[in-house]
């Protein structure tokens, strides 16, 4: 009888040393810092920084890697502006032959994004006679030629930017080079149009 107290303890003891053990760490870790590291999540609270925030706002005047800086607002007065004084900045070298006109391969690239982004409402020869025109889906898309508009590259720059009356921004689908890959061959087709 006594052997199997014995054994009711040693169970017994054994049972609660087992029980109070936690497996999903282990009890004892040599440099635990290497196994588990000391991340911050976002929004957490820290005293790393002076706000006390994890998450920091980048330095003011910081510019954002392939960004360029737009001054001109999404307003009337930043269209007119752009309208008036906005000019392409990309390096003349890339796009522009020896005699200062654009390249075959840069309109090339321009007339394949405007196919796939434009053309669907503008129509492919920029006369406001897309598909969606055609099967009445948007009405109103004005030709590049209408008198009353007069068109700059500012000006087509500056929409497909910020988008205007019923077109939106295509800012996220065109990076700014694109973007003036477009507006080059928009002024071409422009061209064409009136000339004809």
């Amino acid at each position: 009888m006594r052997v199997f107290v014995k054994i009711g303890i040693v169970l017994g003891v054994a049972t609660l040393v087992a029980s109070c053990q936690n497996n999903s760490k282990p009890n004892y870790q040599y440099m635990p810092n290497m196994y588990e590291s000391v991340g911050y999540e976002t929004y957490q609270e820290t005293s790393a920084f002076r706000n006390g925030k994890e998450g920091q706002l980048p330095v003011e005047g910081t510019i954002s890697r392939g960004h360029m800086p737009y001054e001109y607002p999404n307003t009337l007065e930043g269209y007119n502006l752009a309208k008036a004084n906005l000019k392409n900045p990309m390096p003349f070298e890339s796009y522009r032959n020896a005699d200062s006109t654009i390249t075959e391969a840069y309109l090339k690239d321009g007339k394949e994004l405007f196919d796939i982004y434009c053309a669907v409402c503008h129509g492919t020869k920029g006369n406001g006679k897309g598909v969606l025109v055609d099967r009445e889906k948007i009405l109103g898309v004005p030709s590049y030629d209408d008198a009353g508009r007069a068109i700059t590259e500012g000006s087509v720059y500056h929409v497909i930017r910020y988008g205007l009356n019923a077109m939106g921004s295509y800012a996220n689908q065109l990076s700014e080079e694109e973007r003036w890959q477009v507006t080059e061959y928009v002024m071409g087709l422009k061209h064409d149009l009136e000339n004809k």
